[in-house]
């Protein structure tokens, strides 16, 4: 298996992520605790001496500054860099599930906010794996953790050259590829919809939605019906209705 690091390090922050990142086994070097918050990462601590994790107490003003912008709850991991899959791997594990193929391709979402929020509802939809490119695009960093709320320790992330490509890769392998477009002819919740297949779903960038060629290459594009004054909804959003509907045709709900 090929690991794919963009540094040697990464920063989770809050307790919650920490906490799941110990527990699915993630490789940790150092924990930082606030002096004002022994009490309420007690759990933490526990858990990280079983692993035979360093811990260390600081004042808050550290932590502040090891991971500016995030509310670290007065808890910081330092852990070795998040592991990004092939999309070979991915294949395998949809596989292995003896489920249908059921994967995400986010096409240059650049919001980290809705990228964590994404992997949350992906982790609990069961998306065998959500694939991203290298370029253009939001990657694993400790304020998607956050946002995800540590689904990102379980939800397997592959980062692509090509997304084009990839699609073809797909479609080789027997997966059908549906594009989120609000300029669809398609309704998602129209009879003839059918999600009930081995399936990737791609999803656009916040402002642009879907690129052209990327739009051209799926098998049928789908629309979310509107009744309000936006013509859109936030890019996470959108994925997670598509996500819950996939598992409610798939008889799962």
């Amino acid at each position: 298996m090929t690991e794919q690091h963009d540094s040697q390090e990464e920063w989770i922050a809050g307790k919650h992520p920490v906490m799941e990142a110990l527990r699915s086994g993630r490789e940790i070097n150092k924990i930082w605790i606030a002096e004002q918050s022994q009490k309420n990462a007690a759990p933490i601590i526990a858990e990280a001496k079983k692993a035979g994790i360093i811990v260390q107490f600081a004042d808050k003003r550290k932590l502040d500054g090891m991971v500016e912008g995030a509310n670290h709850q007065g808890v910081v991991a330092q852990a070795a860099a998040y592991r990004y899959f092939e999309l070979d791997e991915l294949l395998a594990r949809a596989r292995s599930s003896a489920e249908m193929p059921f994967l995400l391709l986010l096409d240059e979402i650049e919001d980290p906010h809705n990228l964590g929020s994404i992997l949350r509802t992906a982790e609990c939809t069961g998306v065998h794996g959500v694939i991203i490119p290298k370029r253009r695009s939001a990657s694993l960093t400790a304020t998607v953790s956050k946002t995800s709320a540590g689904a990102v320790e379980y939800v397997a992330v592959c980062r692509v050259t090509n997304l084009a490509q990839t699609i073809d890769k797909l479609k080789e392998e027997g997966i059908w590829v549906a594009g989120a477009d609000v300029g669809a002819q398609q309704d998602v919740y129209a009879s003839s919809t059918k999600f009930d297949m081995p399936l990737a779903i791609v999803i656009g960038n916040e402002s642009k939605g879907i690129g052209r060629l990327i739009k051209e290459k799926c098998d049928f594009l789908v629309k979310l019906p509107m009744n309000g004054q936006l013509n859109s909804l936030n890019a996470s959003v959108a994925a997670g209705v598509l996500m819950y509907e996939v598992l409610r045709q798939r008889g799962s709900l």
